[in-house]
């Protein structure tokens, strides 16, 4: 079988009409006819597979679908949302180096960067996403790397303003990361915004099913790293290719091209092809589900904002909340579906709420 009918994306053939089958190439390794062919493939020479750890038709398939949907000019699947962002932040710093971040991320995100990371010799500055620009401007370093922020923070869903921290990081001639997991791309695009990179737990919505473990990284394929002058990486010769320029041989796609050719080969947090088609699943009804999930949380916000026993929610939508502008801005048709409440009383109140729950577990 040829190589190429393994690469049929998911979705349907414009000849026909008719559904395209994507067969799961559960194989670590892919047969060629010389190594002359083998050796376009290991030098960066050509596109193709070779070794599952770095590429794979079915995770392949998920990979572009994932960047269209985000706009991005390339994807680059990984073992878990975790390694999206771990992998997407050493991309650009090293040991010495600098992040800037907001400080009301996901708690797993927040230790990767406040204590991981620092035993890794790279500091993270985290900030109040809601602080001026004059206060903002004090994070900064000669040796920061990146910017790190969350569409909808992880649980507080504080809306970040994208475009004030895309100029800000841009003024310093960095690239802004934004992890996009709650809204998805069905409700914001950051890369639309000003962002550079977009990181997701594709194990969340874009699952939608709770069977696979899953992480993406998608490239906007507008930042200059050359020009930046920041990051030799990309644009100096690679001593593990033969000298190759990642700006060079990959162009737009530079910072894909080198997250899987050095990160993914050195690392190893690979995708596996069973749960890309799992996550190809999830995303044909990715539409449906996000609208749905919306629709029901706010139906479910509204019931707890008027409850006798609820002393606070937290929903972006509602105008007693401090990120409300923000959600009119970017969520102009409604978006984000996971919300916190507060029971009136304390801890006791709170868990006997919890352990009473019967629909959701």
């Amino acid at each position: 079988m040829k190589l190429e009918s393994l690469c049929l994306h998911a979705g349907y053939s414009p000849e026909n009409g008719q559904p395209r089958v994507l067969p799961i190439a559960q194989s670590t390794t892919f047969k060629y006819a010389s190594t002359a062919e083998v050796a376009k493939l290991f030098d960066l020479a050509e596109a193709g597979f070779f070794y599952t750890r770095l590429g794979n038709p079915t995770v392949d398939a998920v990979e572009q679908k994932i960047a269209a949907l985000e706009g991005g000019v390339g994807a680059l699947c990984t073992s878990s949302g975790q390694a999206a962002s771990m992998l997407a932040v050493l991309n650009l710093a090293q040991s010495g180096e600098h992040l800037v971040s907001a400080s009301s991320i996901y708690g797993g995100t927040f230790n990767l960067f406040a204590v991981t990371l620092k035993k890794l010799g790279i500091e993270v500055t985290f900030v109040d996403q809601t602080a001026s620009d004059e206060e903002l401007e004090k994070a900064f370093r000669p040796n920061t790397r990146a910017v790190f922020g969350e569409t909808l923070t992880n649980p507080s869903m504080d809306v970040l303003d994208i475009a004030r921290f895309a100029r800000l990081a841009h003024r310093h001639r960095l690239p802004l990361i934004v992890d996009n997991t709650f809204a998805t791309p069905w409700l914001l695009r950051p890369l639309e915004h000003g962002a550079d990179i977009v990181v997701h737990s594709a194990t969340k919505f874009m699952g939608g099913h709770g069977a696979a473990l899953g992480g993406v990284i998608v490239d906007g394929g507008r930042f200059d790293w050359a020009a930046s002058g920041k990051f030799p990486q990309f644009s100096e010769p690679d001593p593990s290719y033969h000298g190759l320029s990642f700006t060079q041989a990959a162009g737009p796609a530079a910072f894909a091209a080198r997250a899987r050719a050095i990160l993914l080969r050195d690392m190893g947090a690979t995708l596996a092809p069973l749960h890309a088609f799992l996550f190809l699943q999830g995303l044909e009804t990715l539409s449906l589900r996000v609208e749905r999930h919306v629709r029901n949380a706010l139906a479910v916000v509204d019931f707890l904002r008027g409850h006798p026993r609820v002393e606070r929610v937290n929903h972006p939508c509602l105008p007693e909340s401090p990120s409300h502008a923000l959600y009119k801005k970017y969520f102009p048709h409604g978006g984000g579906s996971i919300f916190s409440f507060e029971v009136k009383g304390g801890a006791a109140e709170a868990r006997s709420c919890i352990d009473r729950l019967r629909i959701f577990s």
